[in-house]
């Protein structure tokens, strides 16, 4: 068996030997046969190759990323071509060779050729199974490279502002939409741009999309493009699966910012498949534009919303000769250029179109440019830009009702600044309004409508609040648009009436504002039988302007006349004013003796105020449908007859202030008869007298009033509030009757003068409750005055939450605000001499005005008083006994201050003091304060204990110091370099020790 085995396993190796030995000769026997089965594979191999990288190419083309075993693959397949082809045809030259002087051939270079052939075959095969892509690149969808700045985005430091807000907005965690709205053309998508870009440079997001939604939003095109920028591929059909799909893919981004630009309506987010809140996606912000910031708050629901208004003068300037590409050197050009620039009104969009449409042209060009801009044609609009005027015209077209276009074109024939009053006369008499049935509706309509053009971005905030105003390219094109569609006819400065007086332009016009041209002469007659509103203002230092008897005849469908300095008093009873007038303003005219008033039974509106009237005409009795009458600053009105302001039975408005009449005085009126005005709502009238005032005068539906009893009053400013109330009568305010009690409980603004006999302003009469909407308090000239209140049952805090402004003044004996019987601080009471004058239960959490004046406490406030974090300006007058004004701690809370002046308090001797606590708490901080104002404070040694903190007086501009003769100091050694901003510095006293500075410049 042994032998058997052995046998075996001999005759196996033999056998395993001579098949090597075989497959050894074969090499050398085939070695051309598999040398060509190689070059056959390589070409294949090869045309792989190439039909891969024709197909790579097609790829890149489309912005396709290979995938990377293609590319591993392609690597591969070059390594191979390049060194294994190399290798056999070395191998081959070799095999060529003849050994022993040529006569035989090369046997060991054949076999080594043969084998390599092989093997190389084997991998070439496998390169080429490797190699059945079904596709060799796939879409990719990469965060978009961080690129430069837009092109036309400028860093001006007004866009500086409102992109620092934009970002802070962005990582408010409290936010999660936030809206940015301007005008049509003012830059909102270029600052978005910018927004992006820098939020991606910051890495504030991993993910940051864009769409744009337009005024016909697609839902499916908005999801494509976000989709997209993901690397989404939303195949499904429906709207839902599509949203869903979206939703899913948009939560597994950490932290992503969606932008949606140019939204004009509300937008469904959640139908388009965006998370929105945090219940859905904490991660997820949402930044929209739109020029409408109502859509922004009321149908996107944004809790935060940022203004981009057009650009500042100085920016508008620079960015125009950039885009004009000039420097403007010359005098003629530069003035030129300027009044072009301005013309533009700061609109960026205007300012580069207009820019580069006059670069490189010559002075001729830009003088009609010019022309053009400043007094555009009705009818051939060629002064602004198109792209301009799109913007604005589309902005109009998108308003949402016809009312609301209507009160827009209004506006602009109205002029550039308007009074929201003058608007709504003007609006009511035109009966622009339905569903309205008082004025006081209309008003209400009327603000509401100018709040919603203001948030279209067509009107803007003025400086008061009572008025608005428009830019002039915005005006420009409504007045286009209302020449176009309403044939309104609006002169604009410059202009002369004459040159508009054709037949035609008449016959057809509807609106005529003459308010700004040049009117000298005015024709016999103007044949206008459309005319709804004539407007006619000439300029107060023109001479008055003379009407000929005729002027309205033909005008017979006439609703609102607004006359201005004009003179009727040569032949006030020949001239007609039309019967179908709804609203007359004769303001600021030459009266005389009016005649025929009576026949405008239809007039609702009518106002006398300025003019040079005497006696208030008989025949305005018969006017029986009048709702408003204006007679307010005519200095030379005496006489109103007795039964016609009672005879107004629809009056709701009447306005009487700054004339003094002689009430129920010989054939006066008397004040009883405004208690028949059942409808009046609104009233503002000045009483000299306090004692003629007929009880219950006032009725509990007055809503607006402005009511000054007692003496001449100074005139009552257009900013004051509507629900005035000036009182000088000698009497606690408990002793007032219902009437009045009833205007102090609405009242916003109160003064109190010359309460001769009061002790305490208010005794019982609703302590709690009679100031809740009290903004302004005024007390002064009171000479036995104690205390504004009483509230000796009051246990809880008394807050004048929305009290602004303070001022105490005159009061001699003033012990303190609130009385109480059993006044304590900490475990002892207090003696009345050095009661606090605000206790630890005042509360003045809006107060931003303080004034104190020849009041004698011995202190301002309690040591634990700390509510006036929003106070703005504080003045201390002859306060006699003062030591000290505020605590250092409770400076700590006047963070918002910005002027203190302190003048005339002999016994000052510091401003702040010191408490006994910690060192760091005893650290000042004024870092808004602008002015500081200290005069004949003899006794002052120092203003201030302790130290400050770094940026304390950054902001100081104005230092006065006089009269302070024992003052050692201002500021320590080391406070100079804090003072960069210091402009004025006036010191005048001979003992200061310590005052550096060097390093400012004043």
């Amino acid at each position: 068996m042994a032998i058997e085995a052995a046998a075996d396993l001999s005759s196996n190796a033999m056998k395993g030997i001579f098949q090597e030995a075989k497959r050894h000769v074969r090499y050398a026997i085939n070695h051309k046969k598999n040398v060509e089965k190689f070059e056959e594979k390589m070409k294949s191999l090869i045309a792989k190759r190439e039909s891969v990288q024709e197909e790579i190419d097609v790829a890149e083309r489309n912005v396709e990323k290979i995938k990377a075993d293609v590319k591993l693959w392609c690597e591969r397949v070059d390594k191979t071509i390049a060194e294994e082809v190399k290798k056999v045809k070395d191998l081959q030259d070799k095999a060529k060779a003849k050994c022993f002087i040529g006569l035989c051939p090369n046997i060991k270079s054949q076999y080594q050729l043969s084998r390599k052939a092989e093997e190389d075959v084997a991998a070439v095969d496998q390169l080429l199974q490797q190699g059945q892509f079904n596709r060799v690149a796939f879409r990719d969808f990469p965060e978009a490279p961080i690129s430069a700045a837009p092109k036309n985005f400028k860093a001006f430091d007004s866009r500086k502002k409102v992109f620092d807000e934009i970002i802070k907005a962005l990582t408010d965690s409290t936010l999660s939409m936030i809206g940015v709205y301007g005008a049509g053309g003012v830059g909102k998508t270029t600052l978005l741009k910018e927004v992006v870009r820098q939020v991606k440079e910051v890495k504030l997001f991993g993910s940051v999309v864009k769409a744009t939604v337009t005024r016909t939003p697609n839902i499916e095109k908005i999801q494509d493009k976000i989709a997209e920028s993901l690397g989404l591929t939303l195949q499904v059909r429906s709207k839902e699966n599509r949203a869903n799909k979206l939703l899913q893919r948009l939560k597994k981004e950490k932290k992503i910012l969606i932008v949606l630009d140019d939204i004009w309506a509300g937008l469904d987010v959640e139908e388009v498949g965006i998370p929105f809140g945090d219940h859905q996606h904490n991660g997820c912000k949402i930044l929209l534009t739109s020029r409408n910031r109502n859509v922004l708050t009321n149908e996107m629901d944004a809790k935060k919303t940022i203004l981009v208004s057009v650009v500042e003068e100085e920016e508008a300037w620079d960015l125009f000769k950039e885009m004009a590409g000039n420097d403007f050197q010359s005098p003629e050009s530069q003035s030129l250029a300027t009044e072009v620039a301005k013309s533009c009104a700061g609109l960026p969009l205007a300012i580069v179109t207009v820019a580069k449409a006059l670069k490189n042209k010559d002075l001729p060009a830009w003088k009609d440019a010019c022309v053009q801009l400043q007094r555009p044609s009705p009818t051939n609009f060629t002064g602004v830009p198109a792209p301009v005027y799109a913007a604005i015209e589309t902005s109009y077209n998108n308003l949402q009702s016809k009312e609301l276009k209507q009160i827009f074109l209004l506006c602009c024939i109205l002029g550039y600044n308007v009074h929201i009053q003058y608007l709504w006369v003007c609006a009511l008499g035109l009966q622009l309004y339905h569903g309205v049935s008082t004025v006081e509706e209309t008003r209400n309509r009327v603000l509401t409508m100018v709040s919603d053009l203001k948030a279209s971005c067509l009107l803007l905030d003025d400086y008061i609040d009572h008025s608005f105003c428009m830019h002039d390219l915005v005006r420009d094109v409504g007045l286009a648009i209302a020449s176009r569609d309403n044939h309104a006819l609006a002169l604009k400065n410059g202009d002369d009436f004459e040159d508009w007086l054709d037949e035609e332009t008449m016959q057809k016009s509807k609106m005529i504002s003459l308010r700004f041209g040049s009117v000298k002469m005015l024709p016999h007659m103007l044949e206008c039988p459309q005319l709804s509103l004539f407007i006619m203002k000439t300029s107060s230092k023109d001479s008055y302007l003379e009407i000929p008897a005729s002027f309205f005849e033909k005008m017979k469908n006439i609703k609102v006349l607004d006359l201005a300095n004009i003179d009727f008093s040569p032949s006030p009873s020949s001239i007609s004013f039309p019967t179908s007038l709804r609203t007359l303003l004769l303001e600021r005219c030459k009266l005389g003796h009016m005649v025929g008033v009576g026949e405008l039974k239809n007039l609702q509106i009518l106002s006398l105020c300025r003019s040079d009237i005497e006696i208030l005409p008989k025949e305005i009795g018969q006017l029986t449908m009048l709702r408003l009458l204006g007679l307010s600053h005519c200095p030379n009105l005496r006489i109103i007859p007795p039964g016609v302001l009672s005879s107004l039975s629809r009056l709701e408005e009447l306005y009487m202030t700054s004339i003094i009449v002689p009430w129920n005085q010989q054939s006066n009126a008397c004040l009883d008869e405004l208690k028949q005005l059942s409808c009046l709502t609104t009233l503002s009238i000045e009483i000299l007298d306090a004692k003629i005032v007929p009880k219950d005068l006032f009725s509990e539906k007055l809503q607006r009033y402005r009511v000054l009893i007692g003496g001449e009053w100074n005139q009552i400013k257009e900013e004051e509030p509507w629900r005035t109330l000036k009182l000088r009568v000698n009497m606690s305010i408990d002793n007032l009757d219902h009437g009045f009690k009833c205007l102090l409980k609405k009242a916003e603004a109160l003064s109190l003068e010359k309460l001769e006999g009061v002790r305490i302003v208010l005794n019982q009469f609703g302590n709690r409750n009679c100031f809740l909407h009290l903004k302004h308090l005024h007390v002064r000239k009171a000479s036995e005055l104690l205390y504004i209140m009483n509230d000796d049952e009051a246990r809880d805090k008394i807050a004048f939450r929305g009290l602004r402004s303070m001022t105490l003044e005159n009061l001699p004996y003033l012990v303190s605000f609130c009385s109480s019987k059993n006044r304590t601080e900490g475990p002892k009471s207090i003696p009345k001499h050095e009661l606090p004058l605000f206790c630890e239960k005042m509360e003045f959490p809006c107060l931003e005005d303080l004034c104190l004046s020849s009041i004698n406490v011995g202190r301002i406030w309690c040591n634990q008083f700390s509510t006036l974090e929003n106070l703005t300006s504080l003045t201390i007058k002859g306060c006699g006994n003062l030591k000290h004004i505020i605590s250092s701690s409770m400076a700590k809370c006047l963070v918002h201050l910005k002027s203190f002046e302190v003048v005339d308090c002999k016994s000052l001797r510091g401003i702040i003091f010191t408490e006994d606590i910690q060192e760091e708490e005893n650290k000042v901080a004024f870092p808004q304060l602008e002015e500081l104002c200290i005069v004949s404070v003899g006794n002052l040694r120092k203003i201030w204990d302790g130290q400050f903190f770094g940026d304390s007086f950054s902001k100081l501009n104005q230092l006065r110091v006089s009269g302070c003769d024992k003052l050692v100091n201002i500021f320590p050694f080391n406070m100079s370099e804090r003072l960069q901003n210091l402009e004025e510095l006036k010191v005048t006293f001979h003992n200061l020790e310590e005052l550096n500075w060097s390093a400012i410049a004043v």
